[in-house]
């Protein structure tokens, strides 16, 4: 048995909430129980509720599409329980009052990754948002943060840099669960939801590896728990016209594009006081998205001591030092992104124009550092109002 027990585990070992009650049921690939059970058929199996509808965040139900492909416009049947399947990613990211009708629950299983782009957490918002306009109440199964519950840092959302990779002023690494967003989202950001979080039983803050828990990718670019430790850092990548590593066997943690010199970037990143990482240089060839089948100079992400590691901090630096080693070929990626329109995607990723233009003064690691720490010190002194579990850090 894992050491730490999720919501899904506990409400099947005790799936009372659902008693006499039509429910739907958000959830994708890696909502499953600790012996990897998917969740519509462990609660099913309870024999108690009844399952009514089922839906999908991006990615799909069943995870299937890439980054920021649509999913379908309308809904279909599930083919083993029956029930319409709809989608949140789609022609509706909120759900209408029809998908809602004649449920009496909404039940949210979902796994986060820690970092505020990880459009999951939103998609739970406006479902908070719209089962509070319904009166439907909202149970979520709550998941470990895989990064641990200490590590918090990067920049934070700045007024007029919404979007659905931020909906809320969340930092970029917020070291927080889904179940505790969701009691930050109801307690402090005026949603007012009748809101249940079934919490995690043994859980205070250690990294995934140490739970006992399988890893499922939540997503077709986050396979493995590497690339959730470099994630919120190098998603920032999505912001420029550089591969971020789609098209490779290790999405980002892999990047770069033609024209680089992988020995030379490496060589300046080893000089740049990152902490808990080296780099590797390398040639690739994507096989899809940015730069396919094009050879690519870039680096590799090795990290080597996960408890000092700052993904935000050494992705900023990385950016800055392509910028002063190779000029034009940093180049920002143009709007849209996300439905915005007169926004940068990476001021849109980063949560305002500050990253973008420290990127062009040449900001070392340590400058990163003093520049994001009066956000990282409110937050710190926020987070025990948020429901957060007893932990260090």
């Amino acid at each position: 048995m894992a050491a730490v027990r999720t919501g899904l585990d506990r409400l099947v070992a005790d799936p009372a909430p659902l008693a006499g009650r039509r429910y739907g049921l958000v959830c994708h690939p890696a909502s499953v129980t600790h012996d990897l059970v998917a969740a519509p058929a462990a609660l099913a199996a309870t024999g108690v509720g009844q399952l009514a509808a089922l839906f999908g965040p991006q990615h799909g139900l069943s995870g299937h599409t890439q980054d920021n492909m649509i999913e379908w416009a309308g809904g279909y049947l599930d083919p083993r329980y029956g029930v319409p399947v709809h989608s949140l990613y789609g022609a509706f990211r909120k759900p209408t009052p029809h998908m809602l009708a004649g449920l009496d629950l909404m039940v949210i299983d979902l796994q986060d990754v820690g970092c505020r782009v990880y459009t999951f957490i939103w998609t739970m918002a406006l479902i908070l948002e719209a089962c509070a306009e319904a009166g439907l109440p909202v149970l979520v199964l709550d998941r470990p943060n895989p990064l641990g519950g200490r590590r918090y840092e990067g920049p934070g959302l700045e007024p007029g840099y919404e979007s659905f990779v931020g909906l809320y002023p969340l930092l970029l690494c917020h070291g927080l669960t889904i179940g505790e967003i969701a009691r930050w989202l109801v307690g402090t950001q005026g949603l007012s939801a009748d809101l249940t979080v079934i919490e995690l039983e043994g859980w205070r803050g250690e990294p995934w590896a140490q739970t006992g828990l399988p890893w499922v990718l939540p997503s077709p670019n986050m396979p493995t728990l590497e690339t959730a430790l470099v994630y919120p850092g190098m998603v920032l990548f999505e912001g420029t016209r550089l591969s971020e590593g789609r098209g490779t066997c290790r999405p980002f943690e892999i990047v770069g594009a033609p024209g680089i010199d992988p020995d030379r970037w490496a060589d300046e990143l080893h000089e740049s006081d990152l902490r808990g990482v080296r780099f590797r240089p390398l040639w690739f060839e994507p096989t899809f998205n940015k730069h396919a089948e094009q050879l690519c100079g870039g680096v590799q992400l090795h990290v080597t001591d996960p408890a000092t590691f700052e993904p935000t901090v050494t992705a900023a630096v990385m950016l800055t030092t392509l910028r002063y080693l190779f000029g034009d070929l940093l180049q920002w990626l143009d709007p849209p992104y996300e439905y915005v329109h007169d926004r940068l995607p990476i001021d849109i990723l980063a949560g305002s124009p500050d990253l973008r233009a420290g990127v062009e003064a040449r900001r070392t690691a340590a400058d990163w550092r003093a520049a994001w720490t009066p956000t990282r010190t409110r937050f710190r002194g926020l987070r025990a109002a948020w429901g957060v579990y007893e932990r260090g850090g």
